[in-house]
């Protein structure tokens, strides 16, 4: 039998893919090429973009993006060096826009809110979100308007905030309990008491979404003194994994014709964590589900069930199987990561400057006495804790950038045009620090906060000369429970325990991480118990 028509059909199926590579590629450059041509040798007046660095044909700024990661400390030294607040860079087929000055921070999100209601498009955001199908980051539109809806009206609502306070209790009694323990500890060298906070407070804050979220501390047996299993040393180490590359400034989110070829690895690793998050969410998610639609279950103990259990106007489920999935772990992300970065940081601080640490503790005391526990009703009165912890959001941001909000039209700010289609960056880290609103912006002085008049001191900064959390359409929901989270953490530990350096440690070293804005080494410090020693069994 005549062989020739399958090798030829053979060829030919592998003919096609290349073809099309190589035609795509070729549209794809010309495009870009005109583009490039009408942009720059266009006769019309064109309106004034922010300054920034002359880009290249086709790629923009993305060489040197590439050549001085990372990329958040190459924008800052750009703008210093050019003495601007706010700038253009073209990364590829996208102008990117980062602000430094609060003023017009404000105006883009305050005046142009509308505007800059949408986000951009990235592989790690996509994969995360199951196809932009949860709030956080879904492009401006219907599926965004409803996630947003159920987050801010089901599950965030000051009602529901009351209705889950036992559970939050019960994660910060489990803190203190977990602490108290470490300090009966000794290590190899003799010593007791070393705590490794970073691990202590991301466990808390994992802990307390989990239980809001599933009604259980462990996914596995946990540990007798409160600590977490080595499910849940994964977990939270998948967590921080993917944080590390959302908006991490990928190539392929710049040149989509690179999508698929995964050039620094990003999409593998995204998977492999969220492989992780499937292997203990599907089956607590699944379960849950049979119980609802079998009728083994009726009550609404968590925020599984308000979801499982909306339904629309035709008494259908409101949120599919993919929506719950994809909003749980947004709202993991959303919620660990701040509250244990920012206490780090602060005690760090506070370690080495003993008056103010010594002046938490007199507050915490003249409020609270030390025959009780800190509790959730006692945060309005702790103004100099809250100063400490707003100060550490001001100094020492959790990322360098709050998530791009990209423009839905062409827009004139600041006497500058934001094109169609612009990433908007503000950066959390210079707009605390900008020297013009901060006297000595790189201090750790939480007294500034104070106000003269004795009122109360709010994490919150809606004038953006700080980022704790986010304004506008795209703004946090979750301010009351980030706030709580974060304050029962601080009040906790400074109220429950004396902390100092370790030995042979003359102070704590506060170096920044070359990567990130963490600090470069986890904090380690020793602490003992200043209450009774009865108030720290669960």
């Amino acid at each position: 039998m005549d062989q020739t028509p399958f090798l030829l059909l053979s060829n030919i199926q592998g003919f096609w893919p290349s073809l099309l590579v190589i035609l795509t590629t070729f549209i794809v450059t010309v495009k870009a090429l005109k583009a490039h041509f009408v942009e720059n040798y266009s006769k019309k007046p064109k309106p004034k973009l922010p300054p920034g660095p002359k880009p290249w044909p086709i790629v923009g700024n993305l060489p040197e993006m590439l050549a001085n990661r990372p990329t958040h400390k190459w924008i800052h030294k750009l703008m210093k060096e050019m003495n601007t607040e706010i700038a253009c860079i073209r990364l590829g087929n996208a102008y990117v826009v980062p602000v430094t000055c609060p003023t017009i921070a404000s105006e883009f999100l305050r005046r142009h809110d509308a505007t800059f209601a949408s986000r951009s498009l990235s592989v790690c955001t996509h994969l995360i979100s199951a196809g932009y199908s949860s709030a956080i980051f879904a492009p401006f539109g219907d599926q965004w308007k409803k996630m947003k809806k159920i987050i801010t009206n089901d599950l965030l609502s000051p009602h529901k905030h009351q209705w889950l306070h036992g559970k939050r209790t019960e994660e910060a009694d489990n803190l203190m309990f977990y602490v108290y323990n470490k300090c009966k500890s000794v290590n190899d060298d003799g010593v007791s008491g070393l705590v490794n906070i970073r691990n202590a407070t991301r466990h808390y804050c994992s802990n307390l979404i989990r239980k809001i979220i599933f009604n259980t501390r462990y996914f596995g047996k946990g540990r007798m003194d409160g600590g977490p299993g080595l499910e849940e040393v994964e977990y939270v180490d998948a967590i921080f994994d993917l944080l590390k590359y959302i908006y991490a400034f990928s190539l392929s989110d710049y040149l989509p014709c690179l999508r698929g070829l995964d050039l620094d690895g990003q999409e593998k690793k995204v998977k492999e964590t969220l492989r992780i998050f499937k292997k203990y969410h599907d089956p607590i998610v699944q379960e849950r589900i049979k119980q609802w639609n079998e009728g083994l279950k009726v009550d609404v103990e968590d925020w599984l069930d308000v979801m499982i259990s909306l339904k629309d106007a035709n008494n259908n489920p409101t949120l599919t199987l993919e929506e719950i999935n994809a909003q749980i772990i947004e709202l993991m992300i959303a919620t660990v990561d701040n509250p244990s970065n920012a206490f780090e940081w602060a005690l760090a601080e506070m370690i080495n400057q003993p008056e103010m640490l010594q002046r938490a503790v007199e507050e915490l005391d003249s409020v609270v006495g030390k025959e009780r526990l800190v509790q959730e009703s006692d945060i309005p009165k702790l103004n100099y804790v809250k100063a400490c912890a707003r100060e550490a959001f001001r100094l020492h941001p959790i990322a360098p950038f709050i998530p791009p909000h990209v423009s839905m039209s062409d827009t004139m700010v600041g006497n500058y045009f934001i094109p169609k289609g612009s990433h908007v960056v503000l950066s959390r880290q210079e707009l605390g620090r900008n020297p013009k609103v901060w006297s000595e912006p790189h201090m750790f002085k939480p007294e500034r906060h104070l106000k003269s008049d004795g009122s109360d001191v709010v994490l919150t900064e809606p004038n953006l000369q700080l980022v704790s959390f986010s304004t506008g359409r795209r703004g946090c929901p979750g301010v009351m429970l980030g706030t709580t989270m974060t304050m029962m953490l601080f009040a906790r530990l400074i109220h429950g325990f004396t902390w100092s350096a370790p030995p042979n440690v003359s102070t704590i070293n506060l170096a920044e991480s070359k990567d990130d804005t963490l600090l470069a080494d986890p904090l380690v410090a020793v602490a003992k118990p200043r209450l009774a020693p009865e108030l720290y069994q669960r």
